[in-house]
């Protein structure tokens, strides 16, 4: 997979794909489901996805807080696993939210990537303003010789499958129905970083990792899979909040503390998956009653890895 981050400057070689449209946050079920239908409508050409960087909420909508299900390397890791040959990642900026809809189609998806066919949710809109349609988008391509695939979404017993369902299941604490959406368990992903060693003081040593643009979930303790940059995947047991028993509780963070092991990760990047969470975030009275509660986590987080 080839992932380009010009669109104005696109090889020969990675023109002429067909192209599915969208966000793509998190590569839920349902897009997957989108791939899958515009590969079985022109299996005759590579697979694409055209989609955005930084997610347009971060521009039109800075104040509020991170949003994002998965980073844009992670994404273009898990679109190459859905068989993409390439994604063209737009740079979402001022000067590209202004393009109107037909520049979008003329000069981004058809002089600029050479488009041969387009597939997108029913709910797609472009265009500055978002005033493009899919009517607007089967238009402006039928000229030119390029159709339009049009994908309901995926549906099951609780209604459409979407990135914003998934975002909201995890701040409600349920990472396991949002797996169910995902297809897989959430990760957050990125590098283990120095922390201030309290975890170690307290006989749990944990690899802290920021949560960057990552939406933060329900603040408390999870029962995790940690995969390791060789491919080791080791349970633990994590933190996600402020800690408010040790601290001014001005910055979440993730606190992964990995069972039965002892490796320098300083650096390394990690991808955290959360299975279950055990207990919201709380304040205890002191160092030796949060000990006791850690204590119990782990043993609850064993318990329910099987480990």
């Amino acid at each position: 997979m080839t992932l380009h981050t010009d669109w104005r400057g696109i090889p020969k070689n990675a023109l002429g794909t067909v192209a599915a449209l969208g966000n793509f946050d998190g590569v839920h079920r349902g897009h997957v489901h989108l791939l899958n239908s515009l590969r079985a409508a022109r299996p005759d050409h590579p697979l694409s996805v055209v989609t955005f960087d930084p997610h347009p909420r971060e521009l039109f909508r800075p104040q509020d807080p991170p949003c994002r299900l998965m980073l844009p390397d992670v994404r273009a890791k898990a679109l190459e696993e859905q068989g993409v040959s390439h994604v063209f990642q737009i740079p979402f900026d001022e000067e590209f939210s202004r393009l109107s809809a037909e520049s979008f189609v003329q000069d981004v998806l058809l002089r600029s990537l050479g488009v041969r066919h387009v597939a997108c949710g029913a709910d797609f809109a472009f265009g500055h303003r978002r005033t493009g349609n899919t009517d607007d988008l089967e238009a402006l391509l039928a000229p030119k010789g390029v159709g339009l695939t049009i994908v309901p979404q995926l549906v099951d017993e609780g209604g459409p499958i979407s990135s914003s369902r998934i975002r909201r299941l995890l701040q409600e604490g349920y990472p396991e129905r949002a797996a169910l959406e995902l297809g897989r368990p959430w990760s957050i992903v990125g590098p283990v970083i120095h922390g201030d060693q309290r975890g170690r003081l307290l006989g749990f040593p944990t690899a802290n990792i920021p949560l960057r643009q990552h939406l933060e979930p329900a603040r408390g303790v999870y029962a995790v899979q940690v995969t390791l940059p060789d491919g080791r995947v080791i349970p633990g047991v994590a933190n996600i909040g402020r800690r408010p028993t040790i601290n001014d509780g001005q910055e979440s963070r993730l606190e992964v503390h990995l069972f039965d092991f002892s490796e320098d990760l300083y650096g390394k990047t990690l991808s955290v998956a959360l299975i279950a969470l055990l207990r919201d975030e709380k304040r205890f009275s002191g160092l030796e009653e949060l000990k006791g509660q850690i204590a119990q986590d782990a043993e609850q987080a064993r318990g329910l890895l099987e480990v």
